[in-house]
């Protein structure tokens, strides 16, 4: 019996019901993948975010950028949504290390810009086909009011960015893990933690390390909902990517459908690679 089909298969019926497209992409770093619709075109929103990190980790290898260097907000860096930036206003100057870490924590749309303009959209554009991701295209800055596009990329191309990640391999092992400790700190994972055991999620009060921890970054915009990221478990990690468009409901909210149905095949997922014991099927 091939026990991924039949995951795919359980994966398929928990998504007949969803009025929706959703691609799921997961690999358990051990050589097993899920696969479905994995190299479906996606508009990114602000999973491009994960991209532009990558390609500034990778300049600054180079020389060709600092984390020290600073940046300033300024007037044509604005743009309404997500962030903090908005209420320090125009003028204020954050090291790029820090710009970078807002894009990704609270998914800031100005600090966003402010590192696109440091670093250039075409000079990114190179940054992410280097590193082979060959769908993956930033088109514009963050301007809502201009372009109705951000970027486009593939589950195929966000599961190969984390993973890299998870593996040490994405830039350099210590870029991989200043990374990684920035997505951790990601504030937006409702789709791949939603349906996840608050009790292994928080071990605040104990003091002692988290069973289960998420490194991801979320993105949503009206054409989509994506999440991605790595999943650390006690039996180690594995990457799970899901993207949904063609849904009705535009509206931004927890329990919008494509969240609830991506927190179940989420935690359909961890079941299956805890019973496992860290891998996909035995």
């Amino acid at each position: 019996m091939d026990r991924n089909m039949t995951l795919e298969k359980r994966i398929a019926a928990e998504l007949y019901s969803y009025h929706g497209q959703m691609s799921v992409f997961v690999d358990d770093l051990q050589g097993h993948t899920v696969e479905m619709g994995a190299d479906e075109s996606f508009e990114t929103a602000s999973t491009i975010k994960a991209y532009i990190l990558a390609a500034l980790y990778l300049q600054a290898s180079r020389g060709k950028a600092s984390l020290e260097d600073t940046v300033t907000y300024r007037p044509e860096h604005f743009v309404d949504g997500s962030g903090m930036l908005r209420a320090l206003g125009v003028g204020a100057a954050l090291k790029v290390k820090d710009a970078a870490t807002m894009m990704i924590i609270c998914s800031d749309n100005i600090a966003t810009n402010m590192i696109i303009d440091y670093l250039g959209l075409e000079e990114i554009n190179r940054c992410i086909q280097e590193l082979g991701f060959e769908h993956t295209v930033l088109h514009n800055p963050l301007h809502f009011d201009r372009y109705d596009k951000l970027g486009t990329t593939t589950p195929r191309d966000y599961a190969g960015l984390f993973a890299r990640v998870a593996r040490g391999t994405l830039v350099s092992r210590e870029a991989s893990a200043d990374m990684l400790a920035i997505f951790r700190a990601q504030h937006y994972n409702t789709m791949l933690t939603g349906n996840f055991p608050p009790y292994y999620l928080d071990c605040e009060e104990t003091g002692e390390e988290e069973l289960i921890w998420v490194a991801s970054k979320s993105g949503s915009m009206n054409a989509c909902r994506n999440d991605g990221g790595i999943v650390h478990t006690p039996y180690g990690e594995y990457v799970i990517v899901l993207m949904n468009k063609n849904f009705d409901d535009i509206i931004e909210y927890n329990a919008h459908p494509a969240m609830v149905y991506g927190a179940k095949v989420s935690r359909m997922i961890l079941d299956q690679v805890l019973a496992c014991e860290g891998r996909l099927w035995l």
